[in-house]
């Protein structure tokens, strides 16, 4: 656990670990799972990264008494530079006694603290993933928008095999997932022609579909996100909105080992200077008298880092 400096915080990991024992709508969150978590040392620094280059074909052959031939591995120095992310919650003693009857104030509060914490960082996330910017070009961004996934009977199975055919030739590498937001999945689960991968089936349900969408595209993993936050301004209405766009789908080979020499699209870098090393960040707790409050704190230093936009192919789905 990091050190507190010049603080009278007291760390509450109970109420980190609460959020993932008692929160289900944490299921819904998948930044972690798109970029996996880097832990390093330093708050900024350069680090290497293996990219497309080290395809490159090398004879092997050699004539007796000759030399080897021989191969240079190509990284590329990346820059990185962690920004802090923090946010805290004040719980009054008169709302803890209040709610005494009801729930357990301060589990509620670091719940609440940390959904919006995470809820923030994954739309970062998402804005860095489903971004025309970034990928553009055929190599990188197919514009599906005339044949919608929202149209049942669309060649989604189609396009998707077409976006890894492009991330293989990019890169040499095939890619292992699919990216898609929760109404681009409701959308897959109506298409015919999947529904169709599954004759025989006397019922076929939801659960079933899902289980095997993967499959289905020569893929080993379909990433759901399923988070939502209310878009509206203070003092407004409900209005719900989508972190992940329904307009767009992903192809991406994940970089999922313990190191950054993987090829892969990219990292969630954290320092651990003064961060946790992994996604259960503990909450702080310090005193307020003015206020006769607890204030729970949470922070963590990290960036989104993108290490090879090659490794994917991002497709427009909806209009």
């Amino acid at each position: 656990m990091p050190i507190q400096y010049g603080t009278y915080a007291v760390p509450r990991a109970d109420l980190g670990y609460a959020f993932y024992e008692y929160d289900p709508s944490l299921i819904g969150l998948i930044a972690t799972r798109v970029l996996p978590i880097l832990a390093l040392k330093k708050k900024a620094a350069t680090i290497s990264v293996i990219t497309r280059e080290n395809m490159k074909r090398v004879s092997t052959r050699r004539a007796n008494g000759t030399v080897f031939n021989r191969i240079g591995i190509t990284a590329e120095d990346m820059p990185y530079a962690c920004k802090s992310h923090g946010l805290e919650a004040p719980l009054t003693d008169e709302d803890r006694e209040n709610y005494v009857d009801d729930y357990d104030a301060e589990i509620v509060t670091a719940q609440i603290l940390k959904k919006i914490f995470y809820t923030e960082l994954e739309i970062e996330t998402a804005t860095i993933i489903f971004n025309t910017t970034t990928w553009t070009g055929t190599d990188l961004y197919t514009d599906n928008k005339a044949a919608p996934w929202s149209t049942a009977g669309s060649d989604a199975i189609g396009q998707i095999v077409a976006a890894k055919k492009k991330v293989r030739d990019a890169t040499g590498v095939n890619p292992d997932a699919l990216i898609i937001g929760s109404a681009a999945l409701d959308n897959l689960l109506k298409n015919t022609a999947i529904i169709a991968r599954f004759p025989g089936a006397t019922v076929i349900t939801k659960a079933m579909i899902e289980t095997n969408l993967a499959g289905i595209f020569g893929l080993k993993e379909l990433i759901v996100g399923d988070n939502i936050y209310d878009s509206a301004n203070e003092g407004q209405d409900f209005v719900a909105a989508d972190v992940w766009d329904y307009k767009y789908a992903m192809v991406a080979k994940i970089q999922r080992g313990p190191t950054k020499v993987e090829p892969g699209l990219g990292r969630s870098i954290i320092w651990t200077g003064m961060s946790a090393p992994d996604e259960v960040q503990p909450i702080d707790q310090y005193r307020e008298p003015q206020t006769k409050s607890d204030i729970f704190q949470i922070e963590q230093y990290s960036e989104e880092k993108i290490f090879d936009k090659y490794f994917a192919h991002l497709m427009r789905i909806e209009t």
